[in-house]
């Protein structure tokens, strides 16, 4: 491979011997090597669609509307903070042929106790916000409808149906279809705001106003920061990608799929500068922020934009709940798996389609879908948002510190392991995760 394929992982190539410590695959790197193309384009359309939701969307406007263009290098650094995650997901699974949770394992009981309570807990958490979420567009754009708890149970039980009975290769079409929707309709309404370029590239340069810290790692580390970045490496296994010859197929998928989620936060920053900012409007905090924007949206441009920002809305809404359901329900399945087979260094990669029948996948899958329902039932939706974001926080430095130590051992191939560039991405990543992860605790209202 071309010495600008090394970064980050620092491989030379896919004919990748085999690792030979703990946890290493025992059928893994060897493959032919595939040139990038656009036509295969998928996992990472998925993963990015999947962690940016409502919330991201309206943490980002906030900060248009509170510091104008002063955070847009925060938001290219945070792209660049998911692709180089992303990426050492997808090594990890293609280098060795094992899972991630496979490769947790072998770190310690103590991954597999904090997965089994994390996942768990927040899976509870956030089917409630994810269907309050989507909920709150439709009943937006049917005022006189049946109401938001309607509106949640029924996207959820469309969820729960359509990940039941389809693949990934159906799961990714769809996405696409939201990927779509969601950058056609932002793009236009930051158009409509008519940018102004030169404040828009002034904010390339790294500046720090009074009062936006909390703003600026939220950024860098939250926007498409979630336990679906984990769920890539099942993503791509699932589009049958397996060994080391995709490695150069899986880095331009990645690449592709968070320069398009940069678009989206620059497009949503541009919003709140030009339409807030500039006027000094204030939006509510959390999703129902979105609904004020529709507002604002209807008073500048009239009805048809502000019903076809609220088609946004619910496009950013139902792909991360879409995507939840499918991708975080596989990694539970591989989750049940492993524990089954008792730390078993041998067990391959489960075939491609047998997890998503699984009764382990499917028992997730309803447990995202209907204890969550009663909490619809609080009327607190901000209140939902809040906790998934605190539950959220702790997933992500768990994510980047067991990256940087599967990553650096024996474990790895030694020829797909961290070069210095994605151990400075990771170690900065595990720091910045750490710090947002404190702060959200600091920040509820004990």
């Amino acid at each position: 491979m071309a010495e600008q394929e090394r970064a980050p992982g620092g491989g030379e190539g896919p004919g990748a011997a085999e690792g030979s410590g703990p946890g290493a695959g025992s059928g893994t790197a060897g493959g032919a090597e595939r040139r990038p193309s656009w036509r295969l384009l998928g996992p990472g359309i998925v993963v990015a669609a999947t962690g940016v939701g409502a919330g991201d969307l309206v943490a980002t406007l906030l900060a248009g509307s509170k510091f104008g263009y002063t955070l847009m290098w925060a938001a290219v650094v945070g792209c660049l903070v998911k692709i180089a995650l992303a990426e050492a997901v997808g090594r990890w699974h293609l280098a060795t042929g094992r899972t991630l949770f496979d490769g947790w394992r072998t770190l310690g009981p103590w991954t597999t106790y904090y997965f089994a309570v994390y996942v768990v807990v927040w899976g509870f958490v956030y089917g409630a916000a994810a269907m309050s979420s989507s909920a709150l567009p439709l009943q937006a754009l049917w005022p006189d409808g049946p109401g938001l708890k309607f509106w949640g149970i029924t996207t959820g039980l469309l969820g729960l149906a359509f990940v039941w009975f389809n693949r990934y290769a159906v799961v990714e079409k769809i996405m696409m279809v939201f990927v779509g929707v969601m950058f056609v309709v932002v793009v236009y309404v930051a158009i409509r705001a008519t940018p102004h370029l030169g404040d828009a590239f002034a904010g390339l340069l790294p500046v720090l106003p009074d009062g936006s810290l909390v703003y600026t790692l939220g950024l860098v580390g939250g926007v498409g920061g979630t336990i679906t970045m984990a769920a890539y490496g099942y993503w791509i296994n699932a589009k049958g990608w397996t060994d080391s010859g995709w490695m150069r197929m899986m880095r331009f998928d990645n690449r592709v799929a968070y320069a398009t989620t940069g678009i989206f936060v620059v497009a949503m920053l541009i919003v709140g500068a030009e339409l807030l900012h500039a006027g000094r409007i204030s939006l509510a905090e959390g999703d129902k922020g979105l609904l004020d924007l529709t507002d604002v949206l209807e008073d500048r441009y009239g009805g048809f934009t502000a019903k076809l920002f609220l088609v946004g809305f619910f496009a950013a809404s139902y792909s991360s709940l879409v995507g939840v359901w499918h991708g975080v329900s596989l990694m539970f399945a591989d989750f049940v798996d492993r524990t089954r087979a008792g730390g078993d260094a041998g067990v391959e990669v489960v075939a491609r389609g047998q997890q998503e029948r699984s009764l382990a996948f499917r028992g997730y899958l309803l447990w995202l879908t209907v204890p969550p329902m009663a909490l619809l039932w609080l009327d607190q939706p901000f209140g939902l948002v809040i906790a998934y974001g605190v539950l959220g926080a702790f997933f992500m430095p768990f994510l980047a510190v067991t990256l940087l130590w599967l990553l650096n051992t024996s474990r790895t191939p030694p020829e797909w392991r961290n070069g210095l560039l994605s151990n400075g991405m990771l170690g900065a990543s595990a720091v910045l995760f750490l710090v947002l992860c404190v702060q959200q605790v600091r920040d509820l209202p004990w």
